[in-house]
């Protein structure tokens, strides 16, 4: 099944403010929002660590095809 926004786990996470900033502006740099580049972030570390975690189906685009 194909993962949505909708499926990803929520939660509050609190940051050190210098820390928020400077993933704020990692990602501005390399335009992705906050948490997509926590997202990122986290997977990197944990590929580091050899944990790897599949990479989730990427969103359909466009029209759906006819008869769906």
């Amino acid at each position: 099944m194909p993962r949505t926004s909708a499926s990803k786990k929520a939660f509050a996470l609190r940051l050190d403010p210098a820390l928020h900033d400077t993933v704020e502006r990692l990602a501005a740099g390399e335009l992705r929002s906050v948490n997509a580049q926590l997202e990122m972030l986290l997977r990197e570390a944990l590929e580091k660590r050899g944990i790897r975690v599949p990479k989730p189906e990427p969103p359909r685009r466009g029209r759906p095809p006819k008869g769906e």
